[in-house]
């Protein structure tokens, strides 16, 4: 396949002209380098991409850099013998738009150790709707079931569960045989979340978690993407020796909380750093997906699909929590 002269990328700076992003034209000597060189297909809007893409986080380490923290689409040349041209793969976090150009481009240059060949049952499309949203809401759940987790012991919550993350965990916990239930502040999305497999729904300021450090506990296990009180309060809840896999910081970094529910109840807190995960758990969580945990309605978890142009309008509506479920970038 001839390899293009040039090709649109969204592209952010930060010098002395200040902090901006937009849409540039790029060569392949301008991206970082890499052995195995994609053709994009999609790519998709997460809550570090809109920090990334306004500028109103520190995610990007270099500068100027691509945006995009996932992308798939198709081999159109490699130095690694693992990959042949017209091959599909994917690629999430691994230094995405953080150290290295990201999926917001025609054409990206990815390090193959990092690149993912498209398990068999997911197209590049399904694979970009759950991105690193879903990837870290399976990497949630296998990291529970490593410690012990099963769908006998009881229900499993979600908080901040109209995310990405957040619907994408309900979705994957109900098709793993978990009954789900869901926290959020969107009470009008309730019937939506209960199409997704919510079993119960809870509306967050109907919550009052109690005051002492433990209190009777609701569930066997929780998925947190809020943090800080949210987190606080789940481990004063959970069931002895369940699991809260904290993998987002939608209400704060900060937790408040004392030992009394790990060494009294044996709860544990698992950190999910999604990002940084070696490649043969990835690969295996990447199975899962394709396989017995893949959702069932990704296309309903699919609220919008935008282009590379449309990308600067759905950042601050995510950065101001007013987003439901994927937003996918469609790019090929």
């Amino acid at each position: 396949m001839t390899l293009p002269a040039s090709f649109r990328a969204f592209r952010i700076h930060n010098d002395a002209a200040g902090y901006r992003a937009g849409i540039e034209k790029l060569q392949l000597d301008d991206l970082a380098a890499g052995e195995v060189v994609i053709k994009v297909a999609h790519s998709s809007v997460n809550y570090k991409d809109a920090l990334a893409g306004t500028g109103k986080g520190k995610i990007l380490r270099q500068y100027p850099m691509n945006g995009g923290i996932d992308v798939a689409g198709y081999v159109v040349a490699s130095t690694d013998h693992r990959y042949r041209e017209g091959d599909a793969v994917l690629c999430t976090g691994s230094g995405l738009s953080e150290t290295r150009d990201g999926g917001y481009s025609e054409y990206a240059r990815l390090q193959a150790e990092w690149t993912i060949p498209l398990p068999a049952g997911l197209t590049l499309r399904e694979s970009m709707i759950l991105g690193t949203a879903g990837f870290t809401a399976a990497l949630s759940l296998y990291r529970m079931e490593q410690n012990e987790q099963r769908p006998d012991l009881g229900p499993v919550v979600v908080t901040g569960a109209t995310g990405g993350v957040g619907s994408l965990a309900i979705a994957i916990l109900s098709r793993a045989g978990y009954e789900a239930h869901a926290i959020t502040g969107k009470i009008e999305q309730f019937d939506w979340l209960i199409g997704l497999g919510a079993k119960q729904c809870i509306a967050r300021r109907s919550l009052y978690w109690g005051q002492r450090p433990l209190e009777t506990s609701r569930w066997a296990g929780a998925i947190d993407n809020v943090g800080s009180e949210m987190l606080a309060g789940l481990t004063r809840v959970i069931h002895p020796y369940g699991n809260i896999a904290s993998c987002g910081l939608a209400g704060g970094h900060d937790l408040a909380t004392t030992v009394m529910p790990f060494i009294i109840r044996g709860v544990s807190l698992l950190g999910i750093a999604s990002s940084g995960t070696a490649r043969p758990t990835r690969e295996r969580v990447w199975e899962r997906l394709a396989g017995d945990w893949k959702p069932a309605g990704l296309d309903t978890i699919c609220t919008r699909e935008i282009t590379l142009d449309q990308l600067p309008d759905v950042f601050d509506g995510m950065l101001a929590g007013g987003s439901l479920g994927r937003t996918l970038v469609n790019i090929g």
